[in-house]
């Protein structure tokens, strides 16, 4: 087990850094106030529209970082800071959110293969690290049946690496539509668009540790099952 506390803590040491990165990213874009003065609602609601989209709603939620689009209710979901201010970073998240319900409207086949395996991901992502433990449990009493349970935690584990690696394509294509929106529609000035760029490329950073950081573990796992066959 002294591997497996090992990856978690190089994880979460790059999880961390990426993340205090993040954070200071938006920070100092949250300080480039927008020439046209549009809040991030306003933008939202301009990229919905310019893409022909007339049923998704533009709505505030609390917190921060908490932005997201619903495709089930059809809401692009900000955050009270991206939703009322006027500045380079509430622009790149609210732009980046309204990709994701372009991405919907357009049936984007990376979007719609994330959204299929949802469930099996919410349940796998609930049992796999119960039954992990349980399987190696068994395996340090020596139980044979300790072998065949790890191996439906390995796959239970398998599950959610993959949903990792799908919201890869899913996030950053996102982000790029918001970009090409952003400067083919005159949005933004050219400082205020790199600001914009920057801040929702160490976002997707966010995404690629996770994913790493998964793929690591999933093989440690494997290693460990393969050895003690």
């Amino acid at each position: 087990m002294i591997g497996y506390y090992l990856i978690a803590g190089v994880i979460f040491l790059v999880s961390w850094l990426v993340s205090h990165q993040l954070k200071s990213k938006f920070k100092k874009y949250s300080q480039i106030h927008l020439q046209n003065g549009m809040s991030g609602k306003e933008i939202a609601e301009k990229m919905l529209a310019d893409n022909g989209i007339h049923d998704v709603k533009v709505i505030s939620v609390p917190g921060q970082l908490t932005d997201h689009y619903d495709p089930a209710k059809k809401t692009v979901n900000l955050s009270e800071p991206v939703y009322l201010q006027r500045n380079a970073a509430a622009a790149a998240v609210a732009a980046h959110e309204c990709g994701h319900a372009v991405q919907h409207a357009t049936a984007y086949s990376w979007l719609k293969l994330r959204s299929v395996i949802v469930p099996a991901v919410s349940i796998s992502s609930k049992l796999s690290n119960f039954v992990i433990m349980a399987g190696l449990i068994l395996f340090a009493t020596g139980s044979a049946f300790g072998s065949w349970i790890f191996l439906v935690g390995i796959i239970l584990f398998a599950v959610t690496t993959a949903f990792a690696f799908i919201t890869l394509p899913v996030e950053f294509d996102a982000s790029k539509r918001a970009l090409v929106w952003l400067e083919r529609s005159h949005m933004l000035t050219p400082q205020e668009h790199e600001g914009a760029k920057d801040a929702l490329k160490w976002a997707a950073r966010t995404y690629v540790v996770s994913a790493i950081g998964s793929l690591a573990t999933l093989l440690y796992f494997i290693s460990i099952f393969m050895g003690r066959r």
